[in-house]
């Protein structure tokens, strides 16, 4: 569940046990105002416990939020170290080319300065 499904989930479950327990006060063989005094002490109780659950789900979706910004950065680091490294292998390969370009162009040239020139025909 994502932290505002839970939310809801939450807000319903405990709407659901006030609605729940004032039906049952109200409901109970005693007089108006005990069963008032209960309603109040019932409704504080679960307005902590609302509170302490909304605090809890809070810690969690902050931690959750926490580990996937640390696994994002992990991931970028990573990323990171990656690019460079094929910078560095794309620039080698680069280099190596121009070398043996180099070579096989004076090689060529090294070729056709040994063969001997034919002379042209008098005519």
């Amino acid at each position: 569940m994502n932290n505002n499904n839970t939310g809801t989930f939450l807000a319903g479950f405990l709407t659901g046990i006030m609605a729940g327990a004032a039906a049952t006060l109200l409901m109970a063989p005693q007089s108006g105002e005990e069963t008032r005094a209960q309603i109040r002490q019932t409704t504080v109780e679960l307005q902590g416990k609302a509170e302490d659950a909304v605090n809890e789900a809070r810690a969690k979706a902050e931690a959750a939020a926490a580990d996937v910004k640390r696994r994002a950065e992990e991931l970028q680091t990573q990323s990171k170290v990656i690019l460079e490294e094929g910078q560095k292998q794309l620039t080698q390969a680069v280099e190596e080319t121009k070398k043996a370009a180099v070579t096989a162009t004076a090689g060529q040239e090294t070729e056709i300065a040994k063969k001997p020139k034919a002379i042209p025909a008098a005519g």
